[in-house]
């Protein structure tokens, strides 16, 4: 049986300075599987695709800590130490990137582009290729950890602490995106009016009555705003969990975060649980499907318009036939 370290020797790297609890482990495997459960039922439901990421993470997390039950059982091991700690460490970056797409859904909703200070084409673009970078350099960080070496520790911790400073980058601008986009729309109170015209741009009637025969809609008749604060929620609570980590990790191995599991039950678990739960009970697919139906009744409209148009042309067409056999 091979000799092992204290579990508290400061000069030695050690995967647990604790032994893992396996109910506190087990407590959350169960609440994770139960709200990924539901996001799978509710994706499929619903078809909100968009939602995919944060389903894989839930999954991430549930499998995140399973590796910490078998870890109870054994800290020493290392499969169950780096299955738990990879997948734990990047699960919120897949959170993040649906948040990124929901605030481009909203933007539709309310026809607001440009309120946002980043197009609305580019934003999820933008804010989704950021979470991939960040998600790459934290998966390479644990990946090097993998290795099992002590030198392959502190450069994965090295890694780890760039990836997250990456998503706490991205994040921070991604919440000053939807803050001033929240801000313009409601100074500028606009209505739906617009938005629904905009599917009639392209039309080849010119008779301008045809833009006003839509009754506005003010859009705090649109749910637009319980989405926008559930957004705020989740990502402050994805905030506090990075920049939790972030200090766990910089305080290395021996630091006072990683001696204490409590810890990562409240800054990380609790937080996560906390946005996935969130997500089931305001769930983006309000936003889409409130969409869809200004869209199609835009598209109606315009379908309407363009038969009166051709027959009151049809109508002026048989006039001047009449007029003409008339003058004959």
């Amino acid at each position: 049986m091979p000799e092992h370290h204290s579990l508290d020797d400061p000069n030695a790297w050690i995967p647990y300075r604790y032994v893992p609890s396996k109910v506190a482990a087990i407590i959350f495997v169960v609440l994770f599987s139960l709200t990924t459960a539901l996001h799978i039922f509710q994706l499929f439901k619903k078809r909100t695709w968009y939602f995919v990421p944060l389903i894989i993470g839930g999954l991430f997390e549930s499998v995140g800590y399973i590796g910490r039950v078998l870890s109870s059982n054994d800290v020493w091991k290392l499969g169950p130490f780096i299955m738990q700690s990879l997948l734990l460490l990047v699960a919120p970056a897949l959170f993040a990137a649906s948040i990124y797409i929901i605030l481009g859904r909203v933007i539709l909703l309310v026809d607001g582009e440009r309120y946002s200070l980043v197009r609305q084409r580019w934003l999820t673009v933008t804010f989704v290729c950021g979470d991939v970078l960040s998600f790459l350099v934290q998966s390479g960080g644990g990946g090097i950890q993998a290795m099992g070496t002590l030198s392959s520790m502190h450069t994965g911790e090295k890694l780890i602490v760039v990836g997250l400073a990456l998503q706490l980058v991205f994040f921070g601008f991604f919440i000053i995106v939807a803050g001033l986009f929240h801000y313009r729309l409601v100074r500028d109170k606009p209505s739906r009016q617009i938005s629904l015209n905009c599917f009639k741009r392209h039309s080849n009637t010119s008779d301008s009555r045809s833009l006003t025969a839509t009754p506005p809609v003010d859009i705090s008749t649109l749910p637009w705003k319980r989405h926008m604060y559930a957004l705020y929620i989740s990502s402050l609570l994805i905030l506090v969990r990075s920049i939790f980590r972030i200090a766990e990790y910089v305080q290395g191995n021996n630091g006072y975060l990683l001696r204490h599991e409590v810890f990562i039950y409240l800054f990380d678990a609790v937080l996560m649980l906390a946005v996935m739960v969130l997500f089931n009970v305001v769930h983006p697919s309000e936003v889409t499907e409130n969409y869809m139906k200004w869209k199609m009744q835009g598209a109606g409209e315009e379908l309407r318009d363009t038969r009166e148009s051709h027959m009151s042309e049809r109508g002026q067409e048989q006039g001047e036939q009449k007029t003409a056999r008339e003058w004959v």
